[in-house]
């Protein structure tokens, strides 16, 4: 009785909550622990919810819930797994960057696997010489310095996704290096009916209007080739047909009332380009005229000093 009153329960609450929310992220919690999980519910508190449950309970619910939302249809393929939901009507590039903050670092552990790759640093590493035998076993290069261990030469320990191994885990122990991170990743985003990768969210709004345009001028050219009027390519057809109404108007004696002009231009060139020469003309002599003037009022200065004007300055 118990467990189905809390069959029902977590039913209901996935039902209001894929009612209440628009958008879904499908996070994978492998390796996140209890704690870490109360951190990214309260760094989450008033912009989204998490939700757990298992896989079989959730597809079983998703599944009834598809008579009236057969949109949900989409979520299934991607129930699978240690996974999770984080439901919110917020920005989703937000809560993505807030899920994947909340990381923590983490001990190698021998069988775990490597979600990046894992370098063992040059350097001194304090050790006794007496421990040089396990660096060599592992093919780390070594030198003895001031009494203590040195690496010479960085050096790759252990490749993202690859195991790591009992003696591998040892040493970066004891070099007190924590090469993991852990924290929840997301798999899938559920927005508006549709699923797709988180990485679709890095797209600027700026990329999509440069695809867009480019879109558009492609579609334009092929409608132009071929001759096949579409949206994109009207503007053009329309002037390039008036370009060629203004050519048989030049050619003959067709004429209307805005081309008067250009043909009068072509007829009489030197009407229009006369205008040209008499301003160009007239810069110079206006620009004299204060020349002289100045020129004049020196002369008429030196006059009233008798010529002796900068003897007593």
């Amino acid at each position: 009785m118990g467990v189905k009153t809390d069959k029902q329960q977590y039913f209901n609450k996935l039902k209001g909550l894929l009612e209440d929310y628009k958008s879904i992220f499908i996070v994978s919690v492998n390796n996140v622990a209890s704690q870490q999980m109360h951190e990214i519910r309260k760094a989450l508190r008033g912009r989204g919810v998490v939700l757990m449950g298992k896989n079989t309970m959730v597809r079983r619910a998703v599944r009834i819930l598809m008579s009236d939302f057969p949109e949900y249809e989409r979520l299934l393929p991607h129930i699978k797994g240690n996974v999770g939901f984080v439901f919110t009507n917020d920005d989703l590039k937000v809560i993505r960057d807030v899920i994947l903050d909340n990381k923590v670092a983490a001990p190698a552990r021998a069988g775990a696997v490597a979600p990046a790759d894992v370098y063992v640093p040059a350097g001194n590493t304090g050790m006794e010489p007496g421990k040089t035998a396990f660096f060599q076993a592992l093919g780390i290069p070594t030198k003895i310095a001031r009494g203590t261990i040195e690496i010479t030469t960085d050096l790759k320990l252990v490749e993202a996704g690859g195991k790591v191994g009992p003696s591998e885990a040892t040493l970066l122990n004891m070099l007190n290096i924590s090469p993991f991170t852990y924290g929840m990743s997301i798999s899938q985003v559920y927005d508006d009916g549709q699923c797709f990768a988180s990485s679709v969210l890095d797209i600027a709004e700026e990329d999509l209007i440069k695809a867009f345009m480019s879109a558009i001028k492609a579609i334009a050219c092929i409608s132009l080739a071929a001759n096949y009027p579409t949206l994109p390519s009207v503007a053009h057809s329309l002037v390039n047909t008036y370009k060629k109404a203004v050519a048989v108007a030049l050619a003959t004696d067709y004429s209307w009332d805005t081309i008067e002009e250009l043909k009068d231009r072509i007829a009489n060139p030197d009407a229009y380009a006369s205008s040209a020469p008499v301003a160009a003309a007239s810069g110079p002599a206006e620009s004299s005229k204060p020349a002289e003037e100045e020129k004049a009022a020196e002369e008429e200065e030196s006059e009233e000093d008798g010529g002796f004007g900068g003897l007593f300055d």
